[in-house]
């Protein structure tokens, strides 16, 4: 019996469900069960064949942990390595690069020194920044968010400059970046596992938390295609398992706003029942998918095309 392993922190009804879905359809040769660490030695898998996980980009403990499995052949499900190393802003340079229409966004610097750091770390640093050509190539209402992490923490919707000089020293240490607001007709949040299954939702971010699920507009057959083929190109060059993909249509334009979400919401009572069990159905099945695929004394991460295509590159050059 191979066992797969959920890692996860104080969510429980995904988990939980996951669980039982790869133990009912693992037939025996699958088994399913919270991950269980009593120690951690260099060099020393932990026992998985995969792992799924949901928390350890809050924990740190956890990530270097999942490093050192992949090391000895588990599948982690993100790779822990990628994951360590990916943030919105790059993502959102990434999507220029590859064709996908993103909002026009800036990196700001944190409004006050990082740990550690004195004003002599920024010698390289401009001062003051070019504010007013970030402004007009933005424009205004925009949106100031965290270049990296997830959930609406630390989000302001800013109406002017006046808003962004206000607000902007509330950040403090962070790196925020600053976003031109897409005023949308329709917009979406779509599922993607595996670089190939895609679950596309009806979505408004201006609705209460509890009501973003119940939009008032459907994606017609062509919208759906639009859709799915932004949202595998995207995942595809990141080399996500895991992630969802939120879509603002303007005009008729499909616009990633954000699609950076390795451990997506799958709580029941946010996303409702019919799209909690598309998503333990199908990561359950991709989980044992990996399991069956996995090689032992291999590297068993997924590696998206952004990586894959410039080794080939490099190959080729010499």
């Amino acid at each position: 019996m191979q066992k797969i392993g959920i890692l996860f922190g104080q969510e429980r009804a995904f988990p939980q469900a996951l669980i039982a879905r790869i133990n009912h359809i693992g037939e025996a040769v699958f088994t399913a069960e919270p991950v269980k660490i009593d120690k951690v030695i260099q060099g020393v898998g932990p026992g998985y064949v995969v792992i799924v996980d949901r928390i350890s980009q809050d924990v740190p403990f956890y990530r270097s942990f999942l490093k050192n499995a992949a090391l000895r052949s588990t599948a982690v499900l993100n790779n822990p390595f990628w994951w360590s190393a990916d943030e919105k802003f790059f993502n959102n340079c990434l999507a220029t690069a590859i064709g996908v229409h993103v909002p026009r966004t800036v990196l700001l610097p944190s409004s006050t020194l990082p740990p550690d750091t004195t004003d002599q770390s920024f010698l390289n640093l401009a001062w003051p920044l070019d504010w007013e050509t970030m402004f007009r190539y933005v424009t205004f209402p925009a949106y100031m968010k965290p270049f990296a992490g997830g959930g609406w923490k630390h989000v302001y919707r800013l109406e002017n400059k006046e808003d962004f000089y206000k607000h902007h020293p509330e950040t403090r240490d962070l790196v925020m970046m600053l976003q031109e607001e897409i005023v949308f007709e329709e917009y979406y949040r779509c599922y993607s596992v595996g670089g190939k299954y895609v679950h596309i939702m009806p979505y408004d971010p201006r609705n209460a938390p509890h009501q973003r699920y119940q939009a008032s507009f459907t994606p017609s057959l062509e919208r759906i295609r639009q859709l799915e083929e932004i949202v595998l190109k995207i995942n595809r060059y990141l080399g996500y398992d895991f992630n969802s993909v939120e879509l603002a249509i303007r005009d008729g334009v499909a616009y990633a706003i954000d699609f950076c979400n390795p451990a997506p919401d799958a709580d029941p009572h946010s996303v409702g029942e019919q799209n909690f069990e598309w998503m333990v159905e199908h990561s359950a099945r991709y989980a044992i998918e990996r399991a069956q695929s996995r090689k032992e004394g291999k590297d068993n991460l997924t590696w998206g095309q952004y990586l894959t295509r410039s080794i080939e590159q490099k190959e080729l050059i010499t």
